[in-house]
Formats: structure tokens, C-alpha cells, sequence
């Protein structure tokens, strides 16, 4: 077996960042391949358990992020210097059928993530922009009663994001992930906002390194209240577990796994018109072989 505690710096200073992925970003550090997730931590807000009306629907999520440290498997800043900055603006399209299945209604999405990455390690610094992984996938929404929502789903991520084994900066991650999740809605107009969305990612292997990145638990997570009508005040962020080892060929590496947890304001606005637009902003802390920083995040949703 691998231990990484002596190459977990020496590879964060030379191409252990390794970004984009399924809508936006992942902070780059060293747990999983470059620190880095397919899934963007956080993207979601309010309202993402509530499966629409059939039609099409269009989301366009917008984020900064910014990070200015590393931390170990201590928690400790690693004595790096480091600073990353990424812009993403991400569309996605989302179709919901009038047909039901077991029981739910049926829809299916695509998103497709326009990254720039700005980054640099001890003086050396790269930029890259264009297009990331792509994620698509297909759920099923369910209506329990007028307050409480769930959608179960499938969703994919592809490696058609632009990637070079020696760079510094990546905008895909040159795998597959596979992710099953579960979206949960609570909500009172005028009383408690409550969401969920749960998640388990499966990485596939990187043919061009041989490395498979361990797979992820996280929860993107809201909580607030409705003050008045269309308006919810109150916080989110997300909770990531890396749940198992890497491995690369075939070979485990110890005191590797990803830890964070991240809380922030956010807030809603919904429109008589059938649109709506939550805004946020998250502070990364107990954070574990990642990068932490902080991220601004806007989304728009609204009918086609």
C-alpha cells in the first residue's frame, strides 16, 4: 500500500489541479485525483427536490470561486503557495414528460459547463477556458403531499472536457462518474424552506495516469424561511465525505480522503410568472486534502 503523506505536496506543485467537471468547478488539493470533484460542491439551492409541470426548462447557473490555501490530512495549511480562481457560467436543459413511470414523473437533463481557471503553485502559474464535462442523466419526481418533494435520478458525467496529463490546470478530469442521488423539498410559502440533495459519486479510472479517484459522499443542502411572498432568507452550503481510498495501479493510498464542509447566507426570490432565482455565498471550513476557499453562486430557472 501507498502512503501519500510524503507526495501529497510535491504533486500539488506540479499538476495536481485538475478541474471542471459536471457543472462548474471542484476545489483542486490532493484527495481524489488533483483534490479535484466531478460534482461542482454546492451548486444547488432551494426548490431542487421539486420536480415541474411537463415541458422544457431552462437553469443557467453562474459561480466564483476563490481559493488561497491547502490543507492536509491534519487540516493544517500546507506550506504552499497557492491560489486559484475559477469563473463558470453553465446552461442546462431540462425535460420533464407528461408520461409517468412507477409512479413519478419522468424527465431528463443535460448541462454543459463554460469554465476559465485561473491558478498558480510556488510561481508558476497556468489559464485554460472552454468547455468542461458534460453531465446528463434522467430521474423520477414525486409529490408526497402540497409541502413535501422528491426526485430519485441517475445522473452521468462525461470526459469531453479538454485535459493533458502534465498541465497544471485541466478543464475535465478525463474519467466517467456515475452518480444515483436523491432530492428532497420542503417547503411552506410563508414558514420553513428545507432541501436536500443527496449524492453518491462512483469514479472510473483515468487511462491516461491509471489513477481511480475513491468515491464521494456529499449533500448540497438549504435551509431557510419564507418572509413574504416569492422570498426565502436563510442558509446553505454542502458537506463532502470522501468514503473510500484511491488507487492508483491498483494500488491503495493511504491518508488520501477528502473532507469538507461548507455554510453561507443565501436567498430566494420566486416569480408570479413561474421563474425563480436563488443567490448565495459559501465559506469552505473543516476541510481535509483539498484546497478551501469561498464561492459566490447565482441560479436562474425558468420555463421554455
Amino acid at each position: 500500500m501507498k502512503n501519500n503523506n510524503n507526495t501529497a505536496l510535491s504533486r500539488s506543485c506540479s499538476i495536481a489541479l485538475s478541474l471542471a467537471g459536471s457543472a462548474l468547478l471542484a476545489a483542486p488539493g490532493f484527495a481524489t485525483e488533483g483534490g479535484a470533484s466531478s460534482y461542482p460542491m454546492g451548486a444547488e439551492s432551494y426548490f431542487t427536490g421539486i420536480m415541474p409541470s411537463p415541458g422544457i426548462y431552462g437553469v443557467l447557473y453562474g459561480e466564483h470561486y476563490e481559493a488561497d490555501n491547502l490543507r492536509g490530512n491534519d487540516g493544517r495549511k500546507l506550506p504552499v503557495d497557492f491560489r486559484l480562481q475559477v469563473n463558470a457560467l453553465v446552461p442546462r436543459l431540462i425535460w420533464v414528460s407528461d408520461k409517468m413511470v412507477l409512479g413519478g414523473a419522468l424527465a431528463a437533463h443535460a448541462m454543459a459547463p463554460l469554465v476559465e481557471v485561473k491558478a498558480r503553485v510556488n510561481g508558476y502559474g497556468e489559464r485554460q477556458q472552454g468547455l468542461g464535462d458534460v453531465t446528463f442523466g434522467a430521474g423520477l419526481g414525486y409529490h408526497y403531499s402540497q409541502n413535501l418533494h422528491v426526485v430519485y435520478a441517475l445522473d452521468i458525467t462525461a470526459p469531453t472536457g479538454r485535459y493533458e496529463r502534465n498541465d497544471l490546470v485541466n478543464l475535465g478530469r478525463n474519467y466517467w462518474m456515475f452518480e444515483p442521488l436523491v432530492a428532497i423539498t420542503y417547503v411552506e410559502p410563508r414558514g420553513l424552506n428545507a432541501d436536500a440533495k443527496i449524492m453518491y459519486d462512483f469514479n472510473m479510472k483515468n487511462p491516461d495516469t491509471h489513477y481511480r479517484s475513491g468515491q464521494e459522499f456529499h449533500v448540497d443542502y438549504s435551509v431557510g424561511w419564507g418572509v413574504a411572498d416569492g422570498w426565502v432568507i436563510g442558509v446553505g452550503g454542502y458537506i463532502y465525505r470522501q468514503t473510500t481510498d484511491d488507487r492508483q495501479d491498483g494500488e491503495r493510498i493511504d491518508d488520501n480522503k477528502g473532507r469538507a464542509f461548507a455554510i453561507g447566507p443565501s436567498i430566494k426570490y420566486s416569480s408570479p410568472n413561474g421563474w425563480f432565482v436563488t443567490a448565495k455565498w459559501q465559506q469552505e471550513t473543516d476541510v481535509r486534502n483539498r484546497a478551501q476557499g469561498n464561492a459566490y453562486w447565482l441560479r436562474l430557472v425558468m420555463p421554455l
